[in-house]
C-alpha cells in the first residue's frame, strides 16, 4: 500500500492491488478438504499445517500462502482473466480468523479437550466451505461490517456538551 498525494495536497492511502477472487475461493476449497481430513482423523498435525498456511495468508497476504501460489503458478494461466480484481485486505482478515480458529482448535487437542478443537475446526470448515461452494466470504464479510462501522464513528460529527 502507498500513499498518493491528491490535487489538493493532502495524502491519501491508494487501495492495494486488486486481487483475482478465484484464488481465495481455490483456496477455500482446498481449506475445505483439509479441515474435513481433520475433524474425521483428529490429526494435530494437519491442523498445525494448516494454520501455518493461514498464518502465511494472514500476514503476507493470501497470494503468499502456498493455496494462492498454487493457483496463480497451476491454475490461474488456464483460466481466463478475471471478471473483476477485488481489495486484498478482506480476504487477509479471513485468514486471520481462520488462523483464531485454527489456533483455538490445536489449543483444544492440546489440552485434551476435544469437544473445543473439533467445534473450532468446524467453524472453520463451515466458513471455508461457504466460500468454497457459494463465494461467500465470511471472514471477508465481517471486515467489511467492521470497516462500515468504524468509517460510520469516524463521520459522525461529535456534539460538544456544555458542562
Amino acid at each position: 500500500m502507498s500513499s498518493v498525494s491528491t490535487p489538493s495536497g493532502s495524502r491519501t492511502t491508494a487501495t492495494p492491488a486488486g486481487l483475482d477472487p478465484r484464488g481465495p475461493r481455490f483456496g477455500a476449497a482446498i481449506t475445505t478438504v483439509v479441515l474435513a481430513a481433520v475433524l474425521l482423523t483428529g490429526s494435530v498435525w494437519l491442523l498445525a499445517a494448516q494454520a501455518a498456511v493461514f498464518a502465511l495468508g494472514a500476514f503476507a497476504g493470501p497470494g503468499a500462502q502456498p493455496y494462492g501460489v498454487v493457483f496463480r503458478r497451476l491454475v490461474r494461466p488456464r483460466l481466463g482473466p478475471p471478471a473483476h480484481l477485488e481489495d486484498p485486505r478482506p480476504p487477509r482478515f479471513a485468514q486471520a480468523v481462520g488462523l483464531g480458529f485454527a489456533l483455538a482448535g490445536l489449543a483444544g487437542y492440546a489440552a485434551g479437550i476435544a469437544a473445543l478443537g473439533g467445534a473450532a475446526v468446524a467453524l472453520a470448515l463451515a466458513a471455508a466451505f461457504l466460500n468454497a461452494a457459494f463465494g461467500f466470504c465470511l471472514g471477508c464479510e465481517m471486515y467489511l461490517l467492521g470497516k462500515r462501522v468504524l468509517d460510520r464513528g469516524a463521520a459522525e460529527p461529535r456534539l460538544a456538551v456544555a458542562d
